[in-house]
């Protein structure tokens, strides 16, 4: 199958960054001017004491971010057409060192603003004329304790240099160094391991296969889990070293506090999961018996259990499914997503030298954009629906909302395409025939064991990682392989199930765990968009109502806040227990099904 050149492909699949900047020779333009404007972000200087001088600075400073944005995103995606094109490859290290060059010369304006006394700082964030910077204020005025004087701060952005190193050096293991052990699959054939082989190769319906792929990748682990525990520990003792600087009681409150978020929702989350794992234990022995197996072992767990039986179908045909799946937002949506399909949002087909998967994308004044590679999958339908829920939140927070308030934390950045994706799915078990349902409710239940309960696991595995290190208990490749086998046997240990030797190491090939805190967010957005597209199904107009508030707030107030907005309070029992009601359900349907 020939992949078409750029030109080859019709207007009507390409996006219109037209819509963004006009043309390169207005980029040109635009840098120069910006480049011109930064020259003077030094002016408020020393002046951040005064009422008037804190909103000059910030009404600039958000000027020429928004244009460092415009500039910055036009030029990445202009290239992510083609990466082979020099140009755009210039233009996007260009502006990343005017960013850089920029940043350097702002760097005063947080230390400057956090060394004004908290109440003036609150009071500030009640003026009117304050009205755009109202959250920022009260962040910085609540994060104020954790503000050291500028001294502090500078030699802390000058340890800033080497803090990356750990997670560099885990990459370079294991992107590069990392050597896996071939072997022969079911055929014959020599399988030369590697992390996406080894994805593809625990989907294999040939069981020999899977196994001897799990062992050629958790030996490679075990093999130089001395250095790779070292290297961990490392991080983790940063982390410590970080968050006693600046006065946190632990590293999850500092992490959890970068986003504005309790600590409490990370509790919460590993208490009502963990009360919750008997749903897990009875879908593994549905596993086991679907599978046929005496036993179900760790390499089983990734193997479809029904195929997908599917048509794919042409991307005209995918869209009006994506369309009517999600008919229950309403209306207004609807027009939205007729603009997105034929209006230059959309970059659809594949061609040479275009960057691989899909993303949703833009910047603020502009709508949003979402880059695909479609082919004819199911997977590929889902895909679409799930950059169409990031375009659409986006798109919403950027009309509703001010440059300083319309970007949404990262928190609740997957609510919206999961949201998507979770109605996408219900409106297809609607209408699909008794396999292809098995297969969907089959697909709802991985992507939950995936992402509520495995990152559920992960996230009490750096927590008691990081416990142990603030309480000065040592922190080895023993103690971690012991602390996540712990965990894996509580997850997993039910009746025929087989937690392998191997799964201990399992902990040292997750690159996540070098951005310590990260992958609750996962299984809390999961949980999150379960909720809402369930109480949208059954409550309708009233439920797509409340669901608009929390896309239309962007960030401008606490993340957890804005989910109450949308019905889902992640603070309490009741959205894990909805959710985990679902999953159960789900399990309970397709049980029923045969």
């Amino acid at each position: 199958m020939k992949i078409a050149n750029r030109n080859e492909i019709p207007d009507k699949y390409k996006w219109k960054l037209e819509d963004m900047i006009s043309s390169d020779e207005e980029w040109e333009k635009l840098f120069v001017e910006t480049q011109k404007l930064g020259e003077e972000i030094g002016k408020y200087d020393g002046k951040l004491d005064r009422a008037e001088s804190i909103l000059e600075c910030l009404k600039f400073d958000d000027s020429l971010n928004e244009k460092l944005e415009r500039l910055y995103v036009y030029a990445k995606m202009r290239k992510d057409e083609d990466c082979s094109r020099e140009k755009y490859l210039a233009m996007v290290e260009r502006v990343n060192n005017l960013l850089v060059e920029l940043s350097q010369k702002s760097a005063y304006i947080s230390p400057q603003l956090s060394a004004n006394s908290k109440e003036f700082l609150l009071e500030l964030a009640s003026r009117k004329e304050f009205s755009d910077y109202s959250y920022t204020l009260s962040l910085t005025a609540k994060n104020k304790e954790h503000t050291l004087s500028t001294e502090e701060e500078v030699l802390l952005a000058k340890a800033g240099m080497f803090s990356g190193i750990f997670q560099e050096a885990f990459g370079m293991f294991d992107n590069l160094d990392v050597s896996f052990k071939p072997f022969k699959d079911g055929e014959g054939n020599r399988v030369e391991m590697s992390h996406g082989i080894y994805g593809l190769m625990l989907q294999s319906q040939n069981r020999r296969d899977r196994k001897k792929a799990f062992e050629s990748m958790f030996g490679a682990y075990r093999d130089m889990i001395n250095t790779i525990a070292s290297i961990y520990t490392g991080n983790v003792k940063k982390n410590v070293f970080y968050s006693q600087a600046r006065k946190y009681n632990s590293c999850l409150e500092r992490a959890t506090s970068g986003e504005d978020v309790p600590v409490s929702v990370y509790e919460r989350l590993v208490k009502c999961i963990d009360g919750s794992l008997e749903g897990l234990h009875k879908y593994l022995r549905y596993r086991k018996k679907q599978l046929g197996c005496k036993e179900l072992h760790m390499y089983d767990l990734h193997v479809p259990i029904v195929q997908n039986c599917g048509d794919g179908v042409e991307y005209e045909e995918a869209c009006k499914i994506v369309k009517n799946a999600l008919a229950p937002m309403g209306e207004e949506y609807a027009e939205l997503l007729d603009e997105a399909f034929t209006k230059g949002w959309i970059d659809v087909r594949e061609n040479k030298g275009k960057r691989s998967g899909a993303y949703s994308w833009g910047c603020y004044g502009v709508h949003p954009y979402v880059l695909l590679n479609y082919q004819k999958t199911t997977h590929d339908i889902f895909t679409i629906a799930h950059e169409l829920g990031h375009a659409m939140h986006s798109y919403y927070s950027n009309a509703m909302q001010p440059y300083a308030k319309a970007e949404y934390k990262i928190f609740v950045a997957e609510v919206a395409s999961t949201v998507n994706e979770v109605l996408l799915l219900r409106y297809m078990l609607s209408t699909a025939k008794k396999e292809e349902k098995k297969y969907l409710l089959s697909y709802l239940l991985d992507m939950f064991r995936t992402t509520v309960f495995r990152q559920t696991q992960f996230a009490e595995f750096e927590y008691t990682a990081h416990k142990y290190a603030e309480e000065g208990k040592p922190l080895n490749a023993q103690t971690l392989c012991d602390i996540y086998y712990g965990l894996n046997e509580k997850y997993y240990k039910t009746d025929g199930v087989v937690n392998d030797e191997l799964i201990k190491y399992e902990w040292a090939r997750i690159p996540h765990f070098y951005n310590a805190f990260y992958v609750y967010k996962y299984a809390t957005g999961l949980i999150s968009a379960l909720c809402i597209a369930d109480n949208i199904l059954k409550n309708g107009e009233t439920a797509v109502r409340d669901y608009k508030k929390f896309l239309k707030a962007g960030g401008s107030m606490p993340p957890v806040e804005i989910l109450k907005l949308a019905g889902v309070d992640l603070t309490c029992e009741q959205p894990y227990a909805q959710a985990m009601k679902i999953f159960e359900d789900t399990l309970a349907e397709l049980i029923e099904i045969g």
